[in-house]
């Protein structure tokens, strides 16, 4: 009788890291900004039809980097979650942290099964808060094991999030105006893309921006049209 073939659980662990590295470093980015107003999400995304930023329930948003398909079964759960968690009880009880333990249990149990393929996807839950609420604005960073750490003032998804967020790091002070924020991310963008082997240009066509604005109705999310997203970088307003 042959020997079973054994790997350890950390080689496994490894594997699978290394597996969704790979495929997350070939994701373009997205970067969610705290602005005077609320938060602001702008993304790599050149398409016209697929998004990458969305809406969850009346404050809260997702962002996602990764397998398209993957991030899209995730959106769609969350908002069903999210509406039958708000008819039963209360609307107030729908939160971004309530969200993200649903997506890191869920997330982290495919990412420990022996048999089945991690997630390729990062993602961001976002909540914006209130001039008066305890506490403010929310940004939930999940990684695809499951494990998730709050953020605070902006965070990055993405193959190049490190050099995206570095750039951050020095240039993001607060209480930007919207347009100061887009223009931020643009400069972000564009500077990493100058590197890349494959650049193409960054234009409000090939970028997706979005908002959750504390000042709204009970509906906080808002998506920019691409006239939108043009006349935020026309602006020469930088504070």
């Amino acid at each position: 009788m042959s020997t079973p073939y054994y790997v350890s659980a950390e080689q496994i662990r490894q594997d699978k890291e290394d597996f969704v590295r790979r495929g997350i470093q070939q994701a373009k980015e997205v970067i969610v900004l705290e602005y005077r107003d609320g938060l602001v999400m702008v993304a790599e995304n050149p398409r016209k039809t697929t998004f990458k930023i969305s809406e969850i329930y009346d404050r809260i948003a997702l962002a996602a980097a990764g397998r398209i398909a993957e991030y899209e079964a995730l959106r769609v759960a969350g908002i069903r979650e999210a509406e039958i968690k708000g008819f039963r009880y209360y609307r107030e009880d729908v939160t971004a942290k309530w969200l993200t333990n649903l997506y890191s249990q869920h997330m982290a149990a495919v990412a420990q099964a022996w048999d089945a393929k991690p997630l390729e996807i990062e993602l961001l839950v976002c909540e914006v808060g209130s001039d008066d609420s305890r506490p403010g604005n929310q940004i939930y960073h999940i990684a695809f094991d499951g494990i998730y750490l709050e953020e605070e003032k902006y965070a990055v998804i993405g193959g190049r999030a490190m050099a995206l967020r570095e750039m951050l790091e020095q240039e993001y002070t607060d209480d930007l105006t919207m347009a100061a924020a887009v223009q931020l991310a643009t400069r972000c963008f564009q500077a990493v893309e100058a590197d890349a082997d494959e650049r193409y240009d960054i234009t409000p066509r090939t970028i997706e921006v979005a908002c959750l604005e504390k000042s709204a109705e009970r509906r906080k999310f808002r998506r920019l049209s691409v006239q939108e997203v043009a006349e935020r970088l026309r602006t020469d307003d930088a504070t």
